[in-house]
C-alpha cells in the first residue's frame, strides 16, 4: 500500500461494509459469550425490526456517506431464523442509501437446523452470496458437550446443500476441546476437508468469563487440554489445511484461493464498517478520524432506541493510540501482515528496538514493507502484540 493510498480522508475514505446483527438463536451455547437473546422471547414483527434497521442505516449514511457498500455481513445470533423477506429488504435499503458494488460480497451466518434447502434458496434469492454455517463439531458427542442442537449428519447436509446454492460456502469448527486428542482432531478435520469446503473458521475453544463453561472450568469439570495440546492441536491445523489447498490467511481463517472472506480481511486491514443491530460493534471514518459505534445490546431497548431517536448506538472518535492499537492488533492476525508505511502514513511508529528483537527471536519478519508474524510466532500473536504496544 503507498503511502498515498494509507491516508484516510472525506475524499478517500477505506473500503465499506455493514455488519447487521440478528441477535436471537433458538438454543443459547455454554461456551457463547456474543450478545445472543433466546429466541422465543423476540415479540417483535419483522416490520418492526425492517423499521429499526432502516433507520438505524440511515442514522450511519447521514455521518458515513461514501459508497458503494462492498460487502455486507448478517452474524448473530443465529440470521438464518430471520425471515428472507428482511434480509431482502434490508439489503434493497443498503442499495438505495449507498448502492451496492458490483459482485458485492453478502454473507449470512446459519445453523444447520434452521437452514433447510428450500429456505437457503429463498436467502440466495433475496441475494445472499455467501453462508456460514456454524457446524462447531462433525462429531455428535462432541456436538452434545457444546450444546449444538444438530448432528452431524444435519451439518453434512445443509452444507452440501449449501455449496450447491451459495457462490461460496464456509462452515465454523471448534477444536481443543475437553478431552480431544490429536488423533481426534486428524479424524475429524481429515473428514471436513473431505467436503472439498472453499472456506473454513477454526477456533481454538476458549473459555470465556459468565459463561456455563467458565462455572464448569473453575469446578474442575470441564478437562480441557493444556497449552502444549492445544499448541500441538494448532500446529496439526496449520498443516493438515495447506496440504489440501485451504492454508490459513488469518489466525483463524482458511480458504482456497478467491474464497477469503472479504467482509472480515477489509476489517482486518482497517476498512470501515457499520455495524447495525443490538449491540452491534462498528468503525467510520468520520471528518478523517476513525470512530468507534456500540449499540444498545437488549433487543427491545434497541428497538425502542431506534423508534423514537433513529438509531440505537453511541458513536466516539478513537484517539491515536486507541486506533493504532487496533490496527496492529487486527493487522498482524493476517498471514499478509502489515504495510510498515501504512502504518507510518497513519501516525503509527512501532517501537524500533523491541521489533529488532522480536525479529531475532524468529516472530516477526519484515521485508518488503510487511510486517508479518512468522510460523513460531502465531502460537504467540498475544504476545507479540503485548510487546509493540507495551
Amino acid at each position: 500500500m503507498s503511502h498515498a493510498a494509507a491516508k484516510v480522508t472525506a475524499h478517500n475514505p477505506p473500503p465499506l461494509g455493514v455488519y447487521l446483527h440478528w441477535p436471537f438463536c433458538t438454543a443459547i451455547c455454554p461456551y457463547c459469550d456474543f450478545n445472543v437473546h433466546a429466541a422465543h422471547k423476540n415479540t417483535a414483527t419483522p416490520q418492526d425490526w425492517l423499521a429499526a434497521y432502516r433507520a438505524e442505516l440511515r442514522h450511519a449514511y447521514e455521518l458515513r456517506p461514501h459508497g458503494a457498500v462492498a460487502t455486507v455481513f448478517f452474524g448473530g445470533g443465529t440470521p438464518s431464523l430471520m425471515p428472507p423477506q428482511l434480509v431482502g429488504d434490508i439489503l434493497h435499503e443498503i442499495d438505495a442509501l449507498w448502492g451496492l458494488a458490483e459482485n458485492a460480497e453478502i454473507s449470512l451466518e446459519a445453523n444447520p437446523v434452521s437452514a433447510p434447502q428450500p429456505h437457503l434458496q429463498a436467502l440466495a434469492g433475496a441475494g445472499v452470496t455467501r453462508l456460514s454455517l456454524g457446524v462447531q463439531a462433525f462429531d455428535d458427542v462432541a456436538l452434545k458437550t457444546l450444546g449444538r442442537t444438530h448432528s452431524a449428519q444435519q451439518a453434512r447436509t445443509a452444507f452440501e446443500a449449501a455449496q450447491a446454492i451459495f457462490d461460496s460456502a464456509s462452515f465454523d469448527l471448534i477444536y481443543a476441546r475437553p478431552a480431544q486428542s490429536l488423533d481426534d482432531w486428524r479424524t475429524e478435520l481429515s473428514a471436513a476437508l473431505a467436503l472439498a469446503p472453499q472456506h473454513m473458521s477454526l477456533y481454538q475453544l476458549t473459555i470465556e468469563p459468565d459463561t456455563p463453561f467458565h462455572a464448569r472450568a473453575a469446578q474442575g469439570k470441564l478437562p480441557l487440554p493444556d497449552e502444549d495440546m492445544a499448541a500441538d492441536l494448532f500446529e496439526l491445523t496449520q498443516s493438515l489445511c495447506a496440504d489440501a489447498g485451504l492454508p490459513a490467511y488469518e489466525i483463524s481463517n482458511h480458504a482456497r484461493d478467491g474464497h477469503h472472506c472479504r467482509h472480515n480481511s477489509a476489517i482486518w486491514r482497517g476498512g470501515d464498517y457499520i455495524g447495525v443491530g443490538p449491540g452491534a460493534h462498528g468503525r467510520l471514518s468520520v471528518d478523517g478520524r476513525k470512530h468507534a459505534s456500540l449499540a444498545e445490546k437488549q433487543p427491545a431497548a434497541w428497538l425502542a432506541a431506534c423508534a423514537a431517536h433513529g438509531h440505537g448506538w453511541q458513536i466516539k472518535p478513537l484517539s491515536d493510540a486507541e486506533a493504532a492499537e487496533e490496527a496492529v492488533m487486527l493487522g498482524l492476525r493476517l498471514h499478509e501482515g502489515m504495510a510498515l508505511t501504512a502504518l507510518e502514513a497513519r501516525g503509527i511508529a512501532l517501537p524500533s528496538a523491541r521489533l529488532k528483537s522480536l525479529q531475532q527471536d524468529g516472530l516477526l519478519t519484515a521485508r518488503d514493507d510487511a510486517l508479518q508474524v512468522t510460523a513460531k510466532g502465531r502460537l504467540l500473536l498475544d504476545y507479540i502484540i503485548g510487546r509493540l504496544l507495551a
